[in-house]
Parts: structure tokens; C-alpha cells; sequence
């Protein structure tokens, strides 16, 4: 039986997957510098894991992904691009074939056209933070409310122009003092992210949008997206390890 592990390195978390014989077992994320400091060292141009301190068995195959451009080469293990990990992931936990994939990471945003289970087009930003989760979980500590309350609220939302992440904190602040209800501001956060993401979004459009990455846990987020754009959203069972999932089964899909 071949056991293998994917490994997802992002800005936010470090998620891995482990599958036997084409069977997810396990997913485990970590805190992505508490993870480097740990876990990992840097030989030459490669980060060198250690395995067995993560408590993990013989491992078969490792295959890694990363984000944006700053892809880490992981010692003994097959590195792939993120688009392909994140592709593969979708296809296997969704079943779907004619798609289009939305992930919202830790620090980017990625939107991908899928027809017949393979890619035709692709867009991301990994330039501007404003549509990721760091996002989101830097205005949800302004409002004082935990993700989950964030996930919450889609209703009276007030509007928030700015389109940068730092500067969104401080119009945030603004709308505060002038009053308005926690549950209008959090509608009004989950909106930006919404508007983020929507030229991207019909560009490559689908009736059908899978919604990966840590952000698919935000329930408002996915709710805006079916209303608005008048698809159906998909979220699949692992979100936040989608890509982590893709790269176990890269090597088995070429």
C-alpha cells in the first residue's frame, strides 16, 4: 500500500494530506512560521522537513505546492504548481469536471476555468491582500467578533470603498464611529471581498463555482456568491486543504 503526503506551504498555514492507495486518511495544518521554526531548515536552495519529528510513518512519496511565486523546493519531494494542486484537489473531492474553482488563501486569491477535469484558464492575485483570509481575519479583530460571528452577517451591509487591506482597517475604524451595528459592518466585509473577487470571477465564469481555501468557511461569503452571481457554490469537504489534497495525487495524474 503507497502512502503519501501532500504538503500545501502557505503564507498562513502549512496543510498536509495523507492518502493511502488513493484514500484521504488525514489532514493536519499548521501555523506556517511556528511550522518553519519546528520543523524545517534550509539546505542551499531547498527547506529539509523533518519528517519524523511530525510523527508521521514511512512515507512512500511526498509532493509539495506552494503559493503565489514563492514556491518553496522541498528536499525529496516532488514540487508542482499551485494552480495544479488546487485543480486536482477540486476535481477529486467534488467529482465535478466543468467548473470554476475559487480559492481564497491565506495572502492571495486564485480563480481557475475547468472544463473536461483540466484547466482552460486561470487567474490570480497574489499582489493585494484585501481578498484573503488575512483580510478578513485582521477587520474581524477591528470588530472585535470571531470568524465564525464574520460568517454570519450578509444583510445591511455597509458600504466600504477602499480596495486596499490596510487602509480598509482604518475606513473600518471610521464606520464604527459613526454607529453602524456590528452586524451591518461584518455584511459590509464580507461584501468587499465579494467585489474583490467578482471581475475575476466573470471573466471565467461558470453556473457552477467550487470555493476552496480558508475562506470557504466564512458562510456569509458563500451565500453573496450563489445571490449575486446566481451560481451554485460547492464547497467541498476540506476546503482549506484542497491543494494539499491535489498534490497526492499529482503523480498518479500525469
Amino acid at each position: 500500500m503507497a502512502l503519501v503526503a501532500g504538503m500545501d506551504l502557505g503564507s498562513r498555514w502549512v496543510k498536509l494530506a495523507l492518502m493511502e492507495d488513493g484514500n484521504l486518511i488525514e489532514t493536519r495544518k499548521y501555523d506556517t512560521i511556528e511550522f518553519y521554526r519546528r520543523f524545517g531548515r534550509k539546505a542551499g536552495e531547498r527547506l529539509v522537513i523533518d519528517f519524523a519529528a511530525l510523527g508521521l510513518p514511512s512515507l512512500d512519496r511526498v509532493v509539495s505546492t506552494g503559493y503565489g511565486r514563492l514556491t518553496i523546493q522541498v528536499e525529496g519531494a516532488v514540487n508542482i504548481p499551485e494552480i495544479r494542486a488546487h485543480l486536482l484537489g477540486a476535481n477529486f473531492q467534488t467529482g465535478l469536471t466543468d467548473y470554476t474553482l475559487l480559492d481564497l488563501g491565506g495572502q492571495d486569491s486564485k480563480v481557475i476555468l475547468v472544463r473536461n477535469g483540466k484547466m482552460a484558464d486561470f487567474i490570480t492575485n497574489d499582489r493585494c491582500a484585501a481578498s484573503s483570509g488575512r483580510y478578513v481575519e485582521n477587520m474581524a479583530a477591528v470588530l472585535g467578533v470571531s470568524l465564525a460571528e464574520m460568517g454570519r452577517h450578509t444583510h445591511d451591509p455597509v458600504e466600504l470603498s477602499s480596495t486596499c487591506a490596510v487602509f480598509g482597517e482604518s475606513e473600518l475604524v471610521g464606520r464604527i464611529i459613526e454607529g453602524h451595528p456590528i452586524a451591518s459592518l461584518a455584511a459590509g466585509v464580507n461584501y468587499t471581498i465579494f467585489r474583490r473577487v467578482l471581475p475575476m470571477l466573470l471573466k471565467l465564469y461558470s453556473p457552477i463555482l467550487v470555493f476552496t481555501g480558508g475562506v470557504a468557511y466564512n458562510k456569509a461569503i458563500g451565500e453573496i456568491l450563489a445571490r449575486e452571481l446566481e451560481v451554485e457554490v460547492v464547497i467541498p469537504p476540506h476546503p482549506q486543504f484542497n491543494g494539499a489534497i491535489g498534490c497526492c495525487l499529482a503523480e498518479a495524474a500525469q
